[in-house]
């Protein structure tokens, strides 16, 4: 396999954007630069498949490096400086928000991380060992947050986590009837922002919603379709909160840059890294 192959999966325009983030946190030391393109390029191929570690092929480089280059660059906070710096750009409409929630049922070998399971966003519930994704994203259905939380976790609880202060403000907010809490609705009536989230059943004053706002919530479960081809989201395979977050987040701005290039080409071709077809 050709290195040219690997670097198909992402072009040097692209790489240019994540560069300058990737260089703020680089290690201060005195080994020689590595191939961060290539690295990169590497943790998406892992990402993708779904493959152990040792399984990268390598043309991507030797596989305990682009580990450890992953871990170095999920616990600085690479990915989420990333996310910030797409949210902030302004390049997609924001006033209208999507939130949704969905369980991921993880693999019996992520188990006996450091810590205890439930700091690692383990947690037991009908689908067994699992871990919950919440996620909020815009009008054009591209994730704009995602935190993780034990999969018996309420979505009422994980409001709080994806809807952070840095991030700009909706007019609506869209989500489904899980999300239906006085606290809730409280807090967007505060921040004048219109919450279309149909009411429990076992609520006794009704509030009526906008069907044809509600149903361009579909908007959230397709992201979710996109984010689940990536097997290292689709199936927990990690240890630790961090290395699964950072293989979310990573697959989350991958979906911004399928966004643009489709903005360029109305049909992306296929691209194939490691043996692996990509296509938006």
């Amino acid at each position: 396999m050709e290195t040219s192959l690997a670097r198909d999966l992402m072009s040097d325009e692209e790489w240019a954007f994540f560069e300058r983030f990737i260089m703020t946190v680089r290690a201060p030391n005195g080994r020689k630069p590595t191939n961060h393109h290539l690295v990169l390029d590497g943790i998406f191929w892992i990402a993708r498949t779904g493959a152990p570690w040792r399984d990268l092929p390598e043309e991507f480089g030797k596989w305990s490096s682009v580990y450890r280059q992953f871990r170095r660059w999920t616990l600085a906070g690479l990915w989420e400086e990333i996310m910030d710096a797409l949210n902030q750009s302004g390049a997609v409409p924001d006033a209208l928000q999507m939130i949704d929630s969905t369980v991921i049922r993880a693999h019996h070998l992520a188990a006996g991380a450091k810590r205890g399971t439930p700091r690692q966003g383990f947690g037991r519930s009908r689908g067994g060992f699992t871990t919950k994704i919440h996620l909020l994203v815009n009008a054009h259905g591209l994730p704009m947050r995602t935190e993780i939380t034990p999969g018996q976790t309420s979505d009422d609880l994980g409001f709080d986590l994806v809807m952070a202060d840095n991030l700009p403000s909706p007019r609506v907010l869209l989500a489904d009837r899980g999300y239906d809490a006085d606290s809730i609705r409280a807090q967007m009536e505060r921040s004048d922002v219109l919450p279309v989230i149909p009411t429990r059943k076992s609520r006794k004053k009704r509030i009526g919603v906008d069907r044809s706002l509600y149903r361009l919530r579909n908007l959230v479960e397709r992201c979710f379709n996109k984010l689940k081809n990536a097997r290292r989201v689709a199936t927990r395979y990690d240890k630790t909160a961090e290395s699964f977050l950072g293989f979310t987040a990573g697959t989350c701005f991958l979906s911004h840059l399928f966004h643009l290039r489709g903005k360029q080409s109305q049909k992306e071709p296929e691209r194939t890294a490691g043996g692996v077809r990509y296509c938006v």
